[in-house]
């Protein structure tokens, strides 16, 4: 069964499994978030707030995987 998230509650949670898994970035705590409750990851654009997002940009950046200019998006 599929639990209902509001933004707020979806951005705590990938907070804190970010947190307590020591070296976990953002973008695999969302993906180990899914897994571990059954979550496609195609609905959870729609919950990344804003906050949220930004950091994971700015890992993204970080990571290569975003051009360092000041409109690069993500597919979010």
């Amino acid at each position: 069964a599929n639990k209902f998230y509001c933004s707020r509650k979806f951005t705590q949670e990938i907070e804190t499994i970010a947190h307590t898994n020591e070296g976990m970035s953002y973008i695999d705590a969302i993906v180990f978030f899914c897994e571990k409750n059954n979550v496609d990851v195609e609905s959870i654009p729609k919950l990344i707030s804003k906050p949220l997002k930004d950091k994971i940009k700015a890992e993204a950046m970080e990571l290569n995987l975003l051009r360092r200019t000041s409109h690069a998006k993500l597919p979010l």
